[in-house]
């Protein structure tokens, strides 16, 4: 019973985070990922409210998944996330003002990520809470890895800093800034430079995938076993 059990935490968990990561393997979620990952803090912020809304959303559902009623699961689904989605881009504005006026309309557009939606229908309205709660936190974490990649090669490539404007998220003065020995080029930060860092994240995840899968062979080159060799 609990090898069961944590084989199916496992697998959902690995999907999120890596073999069905939503901006790397899915591409779900995209508008945020360009548009916003211009600097580390950016992304990094928009991740986190992407997990903590896929971590309640997940819980919620899973909490009342026997008694959803198959008709209006979806309808049910979009109002669930709205409601946090709202909640997140209120407490945000409420406690981080400066930081919900960069980010704008890119928390409330967080509903329209189909990660979510898809999170809902295919785990958390047929797994455990603590399974749906557990594969939430791992999308999530994927997603916000993502935009905190992305957004670190833009930051370094077109503005020659890194975690600038760390204040905006915890204060103070920019204590973690850091400055590089060149000036950066202005099409890393513009939406060209999006496409192309997302490009190179997806190549060094291909290749990765790549060099730890073991080569296939066609059926006709597959090496024959023992017995079949005796026959």
């Amino acid at each position: 019973m609990i090898t069961a059990g944590t084989n199916e935490a496992r697998t959902p968990v690995w999907s999120g985070l890596w073999s069905e990561n939503p901006a790397l393997v899915q591409l779900l979620g995209l508008c945020p990922l360009l548009a916003i990952t211009t600097t580390v803090v950016y992304g990094f912020a928009l991740g986190i409210a992407t997990t903590a809304v896929l971590v309640f959303t997940n819980v919620a559902i899973s909490s009342m998944r026997r008694s959803l009623v198959p008709i209006v699961r979806i309808p049910l689904f979009v109002l669930i996330i709205a409601s946090l989605v709202t909640s997140v881009d209120l407490l945000t504005n409420a406690f981080l003002h400066e930081l919900h006026e960069v980010l704008g309309l890119f928390i409330p557009l967080i509903i329209t990520n189909c990660a979510i939606l898809a999170q809902a229908e295919t785990v958390a309205s047929r797994r455990p809470v603590w399974v749906a709660a557990g594969s939430g936190l791992a999308t999530g974490f994927g997603f916000c890895f993502v935009l905190v990649a992305l957004g670190g090669l833009r930051e370094i490539a077109g503005q020659g800093t890194l975690f600038a404007g760390t204040s905006l998220l915890i204060g103070g003065e920019d204590l973690l800034r850091l400055e590089m020995p060149f000036d950066g080029m202005l099409a890393a930060v513009l939406p060209p430079g999006a496409f192309f860092g997302l490009a190179i994240l997806l190549a060094i995840r291909n290749l990765i995938v790549r060099e730890r899968e073991p080569a296939r062979l066609p059926a006709s080159e597959v090496p024959a076993s023992a017995e079949e060799r005796s026959s």
